[in-house]
């Protein structure tokens, strides 16, 4: 199967992920909470979510996949929380262009290292020296827009 036609999709949800952290700055300063705009952030989050569950239930779990999940599967979530929080509460202070471009750059660079070993039950993808200047590149980046 081709997957390129998955990556315009890619691109706008790391679109909106940007405008996201954005929004997510104004909010935390309109309620003056990082705690309160959390929960607000992610009581919409729970909301939708539920109600897409409850149009599209299936396919259920099978007893199969969950005694095969790992422990750590469900934590995927409040992994993704912590990034979602620290925008909250650092977005403005830094800029959306510095914060975005760090935040992307070690998650390109973790993604570099998941992949290559194989962690989480990542299929493995080598590290080649085209991925490591991509890296490099990124980090480069990163490190401009949050400097100048």
């Amino acid at each position: 199967m081709n997957a390129l036609w998955l990556f315009p999709l890619i691109v706008g949800a790391g679109v909106l992920q940007a405008a996201g952290n954005a929004m997510n700055g104004a909010l935390r300063n309109a309620l003056n909470n990082a705690w309160l705009a959390s929960s607000v952030s992610f009581g919409l989050i729970l909301f939708a979510t539920v109600a897409l569950f409850a149009i599209m239930p299936r396919p259920f779990p099978t007893a199969e996949g969950v005694s095969e999940m790992p422990w750590w599967a469900p934590l995927g979530g409040l992994t993704g929380a912590v990034a979602v929080v620290v925008g909250l509460m650092f977005v403005d202070k830094v800029g959306a262009g510095p914060f975005n471009g760090v935040l992307i750059a070690a998650n390109i660079c973790a993604s570099l290292l998941i992949d290559n070993f194989g962690l989480l039950r990542m299929p493995p993808h080598a590290l080649s020296a085209g991925r490591i200047v991509g890296g490099l590149l990124m980090a480069g980046g990163a490190a401009c827009i949050a400097l100048f």
